[in-house]
């Protein structure tokens, strides 16, 4: 919405049947903020978006990185992320509107004339302190130090460190043990349901879980994945009724009311792990909803009532007792 109180369509369309009409709700708010913050600039600059040139975009990209009459500068990485989101935008407008695309780009392999360096040519739109996106491989030693050190308190030696207060250590060890050992998303990971864990019976070293269709990336159906042992171990010593930090998350919320202040969850009666389904209590009564179909933000939602009160079926959970 323009300031005027005017819309846009073309712009709105984009998000109704371009590139990222099928994402997930969390891209949906990255894109529209990196156009918010590019339209918001030319409103002050001068030229409409739909007229906008590269040096439009290079004052942009200056004005959001490096001018120091900007309170509000990012990260190159951050900027990165607005260039991105900015070029797919213009390169669908394009197609569409017949629109010129502002932000400069570059073709993966550029022709010999134009660059004798090894591999490709840098994208000139991409600040100098953003990142290449490339694969970067961690041995298992390596992660196991980063996350003792990081996460757990030790020092390099392997000593705890002085006055080290762990609180969540658990739940934090357990969670990036989960993407290293299973090779699943951080978002993936984050949206698992505790009734979706392996049982404590399961055979092999690496039992076997599946993964919902409406969590995975891009995906329409689906799949099964391993756990290793050692991080179902890590998951247990996390939810143990006792000492376990994610017990404590909800009976901390229970103390203070957070559950029943809440509006809008849904309460599950019963779990078929044989049919991947959830029954839910609804309008019409105790309803089957197979898993697949409850996407991560629906996951947070979902609460059973046990004899001590409600409580979140989300396995990872926050300091409040509410799903993260």
């Amino acid at each position: 919405m323009a300031p005027d109180g005017t819309a846009d369509a073309r712009i709105n369309l984009f998000f109704r049947i371009g590139p990222v009409a099928s994402r997930r709700p969390r891209t949906w708010r990255r894109y529209a903020f990196s156009l918010a913050v590019w339209l918001d600039f030319l409103e002050a600059y001068g030229p409409r978006w739909d007229e906008a040139a590269p040096e439009d975009f290079d004052a942009f990209k200056h004005w959001r990185i490096t001018d120091d009459r900007n309170m509000g500068r990012v990260r190159p990485t951050s900027f990165d992320t607005d260039r991105a989101g900015l070029n797919t935008f213009y390169t669908w407008a394009s197609q569409r509107h017949g629109v010129a695309n502002p932000v400069p780009t570059r073709s993966v392999e550029p022709a010999p004339q134009e660059w004798s360096g090894p591999g490709p040519r840098r994208d000139p739109a991409r600040p100098a302190g953003s990142p290449r996106r490339q694969v970067k491989w961690l041995l298992r030693t390596a992660f196991e130090q980063w996350r003792d050190v990081g996460l757990r308190g030790y020092d390099f030696d392997g000593h705890r460190l002085e006055g080290w207060r762990g609180f969540n250590e658990d739940r934090d060890a357990a969670f990036v043990d989960g993407p290293y050992g299973t090779g699943l998303r951080l978002a993936e990971w984050a949206s698992v349901l505790d009734v979706e864990l392996p049982t404590g019976d399961a055979a092999g070293r690496f039992p076997k879980a599946w993964l919902a269709a409406a969590c995975i990336k891009g995906g329409r159906a689906g799949r099964n994945y391993r756990i290793p042992r050692s991080v179902l171990k890590g998951i247990a010593a996390y939810m143990g009724p006792l000492e376990g930090s994610r017990a404590q998350a909800i009976e901390r919320a229970r103390r203070r009311g957070r559950y029943d202040r809440l509006r809008g969850w849904t309460l599950v009666t019963g779990h078929s792990r044989q049919g991947r389904s959830l029954y839910l209590l609804t309008e019409t009564g105790r309803t089957p909803v197979p898993l697949d179909v409850l996407d991560p933000d629906e996951r947070r939602w979902l609460f059973r009532r046990t004899e001590d009160g409600l409580e979140p079926l989300a396995l990872w959970l926050g300091n409040d007792g509410l799903p993260k």
